[in-house]
């Protein structure tokens, strides 16, 4: 389908209901339609598989699921079934279901580099929970984030370091202190710059590139060093990377981890997990002060711990952590090829593990550009390819990666037009998409 021909008529209606009633369009600002060509941010039906359905009536095969944690495609029928059977039994008591064990015992057994664990509902909760409860125990204040990575909390003591920083006090914001990935000198001089300040080191083990050998065990030695817990972010890395995430595959087990995303297949269901004696402070069997650890109201909602329970042994069973790294594989190599074949090599981009890819729109001069990026999305949603990344579920098939090759190829052909204009503008049709952190809107 040409561009100049692809309409969505009622998710650009419905666009505009969403903003009256809802700010920002959306609950997720990555999920905003300033994150898409102007008039073209579907509005989603429903999904089976690695498909979605706009209420435009037009089908896509979808990347980055759920902002990530879709990994075994929607409806899964393991899932579903797992949720089903507890539709009857009751999602909320008084006290603890069985359900609650059962997920824990599930858990653990496959991140068995923690000793305990305690559910949530979102990625922020766990993350700040580890944050708090570092700081308990150390009986420091200072955070230390690895400034390399782009997200860990919703809570102050992130978001204060970024440009949407309105309505977080400064001396708040003055507590974290940021560290570069993968550069231990410049980590040690942190460290002894506020020597006896710093509660935790937080970081995701590992991103758009592999950690430099040596680099996360010399993390895991700075940080008894220097008396600091050590917080892995699995939210990305958890199960994508292998069933007990990060840790897993690298060997490097830190204090206190947090798992999310791909845990639920969609559910909302988030994971703290750590070292007993720490975990412990937020329980009842200990005679140090006691830490507001995590108490949610919804955080052992039944069937979200079913979610999980069935997601962790679709895994296991189903090799699900292969076969991502598989499609992955297929993709990008068939994305790359497509990109050099219409001498675009350089600007279209394939980055990162082959279970997370990511694409980069560059210009002419190499640097990222928003107006490429808006070009390359155009072509890829006519295209009927829904993309904010090319991060693969397991639902994906062979000829859905080969349509979406087809698909890049296209758009690689009116992205070279533009470079040899030196101008993407007529083809941007609007104005281009934005990034998520900026200070206006």
């Amino acid at each position: 389908m040409d561009t100049e021909d692809f309409r969505l008529p009622r998710s650009h209606e419905a666009n505009e209901r969403l903003h009256e009633l809802i700010p920002g369009g959306a609950h997720t600002y990555a999920k905003g339609d300033d994150q898409y060509p102007e008039h073209l941010a579907p509005v989603i039906s429903h999904g089976r598989g690695a498909h979605v359905w706009d209420i435009d009536g037009n089908r896509y095969v979808e990347y980055g699921s759920g902002l990530r944690s879709v990994s075994l495609g929607h409806a899964h029928p393991r899932v579903t079934e797992a949720v089903r059977r507890e539709l009857d039994r009751g999602s909320n008591f008084a006290r603890p279901s069985v359900l609650e064990l059962d997920a824990a015992e599930r858990f653990l057994a496959t991140v068995p580099t923690a000793d305990m664990v305690k559910f949530a509902k979102n990625g922020s909760d766990v993350t700040t929970a580890a944050v708090r409860l570092a700081r308990a125990v150390t009986g420091r204040r200072r955070v230390a984030i690895c400034g390399d990575h782009p997200f860990f909390s919703v809570d102050d003591w992130f978001i204060g370091t970024t440009p949407m920083s309105a309505g977080i006090p400064s001396q708040t914001t003055e507590l974290t202190v940021s560290f570069p990935y993968g550069d231990l000198v410049a980590t040690e001089e942190l460290l002894t710059r506020y020597e006896d300040e710093i509660a935790c080191l937080i970081l995701e083990p590992a991103a758009h590139t592999e950690p430099p050998p040596g680099y996360l065990e010399g993390l895991r030695a700075l940080a008894d060093r220097h008396g600091c817990v050590l917080v892995f972010d699995e939210m990305i890395t958890g199960l994508r990377w292998s069933e007990a995430g990060a840790q897993g595959l690298y060997g490097v087990v830190p204090d206190l981890s947090t798992f999310g995303k791909a845990l639920g297949n969609g559910f909302a269901v988030s994971a703290l997990a750590g070292r007993r004696d720490l975990m412990e402070r937020g329980g009842l069997r200990h005679f140090g002060d006691r830490v507001f650890l995590l108490s949610t109201t919804h955080g052992a909602e039944t069937h979200s711990l079913a979610a999980a329970m069935a997601v962790q042994t679709t895994y296991v069973e189903e090799g699900i952590t292969a076969r991502l790294h598989a499609l992955g594989e297929r993709l990008a190599a068939g994305v790359r090829d497509a990109a050099a074949a219409m001498g675009v090599a350089e600007h279209v981009v394939v980055r990162g593990r082959s279970s997370n890819l990511v694409f980069g729109t560059l210009d002419q001069h190499g640097q990222p550009s928003q107006e490429y990026r808006t070009l390359f999305l155009r072509h890829l949603l006519a295209g009927g390819v829904l993309a904010p990344s090319f991060v693969v579920s397991s639902a994906l098939t062979d000829a859905d990666i080969d349509h979406t090759v087809d698909v890049v190829a296209q758009a690689c052909a009116v992205y070279r037009k533009a470079l040899d204009a030196g101008d993407p503008t007529p083809w941007v049709g609007g104005r281009p998409v934005k990034p998520v952190f900026r200070r206006l809107a």
